[in-house]
């Protein structure tokens, strides 16, 4: 008997399902109705409604909604050498990086992570050229649907778009983890960890990579030093008052036994910083 009122109710879970594609007019709360009914029924368990809502919702989201800021956009410029650019690399964990000329709107193409490996494990990254390495950029506007966007990136199998607005500036980038996150949520690798802060990392040459929210405190434990906190909490506070200005990426100071080189910054603060430790 049990399978019996299985069965009726899968024929009556796939009943309404058809006449709610048949029937007109057809509306998404129709669908919705279906699919709501079928996951208290447990037809339809709640991560394939999740992703089912999620590639519904998607359909009327815009770039824009979804992509990252030109601020907070990882790049490096076509004048850097290898040794520049590597740190920001590695901290990043990014397999793909915007390519700026001397003017930031100007995006001259793509680097692709892997095509530094070859260089890097035989020891002669000073003979990478990025001219010989770039990649096609894509450029889409920020009103462009992430649905038609989607399609596209599984088309041209790109990965990363180049967000321009509606003056021709650089709005952001995105890329295709973003637009699949809105249909399958968060997607998490071995570098999210939050157990992790990693707010210093050791780098090559005496070299460290840290991030500028780093606590003045944790700082100093770590070089066992005693840099003032008095004033500022983080790091990036305290070399930003070294400066006199909020500092360009490339721009460096020295203070006490250290020299700070700004790796990445907005119009706010600084973000990432790459630290040498001159010890006497």
């Amino acid at each position: 008997m049990s399978e019996d009122r299985s069965s009726g109710s899968s024929k009556g879970f796939f009943g309404k399902l058809a006449q709610a594609f048949s029937d007109e007019p057809k509306t998404r709360e129709d669908i919705l109705e279906v699919l709501y009914e079928a996951n208290e029924t447990g037809l339809l368990d709640q991560d394939a409604l999740s992703i089912v809502e999620g590639a519904i919702q998607v359909t009327d989201m815009q770039v824009r909604d979804v992509m990252i800021p030109r601020s907070q956009m990882v790049s490096v410029q076509i004048n850097q050498h290898p040794q520049e650019f590597m740190p920001l690399i590695i901290e990043s964990a990014h397999s793909r990086f915007p390519v700026t000329g001397e003017n930031p709107d100007e995006i001259v193409g793509i680097l692709l992570a892997k095509d530094l490996l070859p260089y890097a494990l035989q020891g002669n990254l000073e003979q990478f050229d990025i001219h010989n390495h770039l990649r096609k950029v894509t450029f889409i506007p920020e009103s462009k649907r992430l649905n038609v966007l989607l399609r596209e990136f599984r088309v041209t199998r790109n990965h990363m778009a180049v967000v321009v607005d509606e003056y021709g500036g650089i709005g952001g980038l995105i890329t295709i983890e973003d637009v699949l996150e809105q249909i399958v949520g968060e997607i998490e690798d071995e570098h999210d960890d939050d157990e992790d802060d990693g707010n210093i990392k050791a780098f090559e040459d005496n070299g460290f990579i840290v991030k500028a929210l780093t606590p003045i405190e944790d700082f100093n434990e770590y070089f066992d030093v005693g840099l003032p906190d008095d004033e500022f909490d983080t790091v990036g506070g305290l070399v930003t008052r070294q400066f006199g200005h909020l500092p360009d990426k490339g721009e460096t100071v020295r203070y006490e036994q250290f020299t700070f080189t700004i790796l990445a910054s907005d119009n706010r603060r600084i973000r990432l910083l790459q630290v040498h430790h001159h010890k006497e």
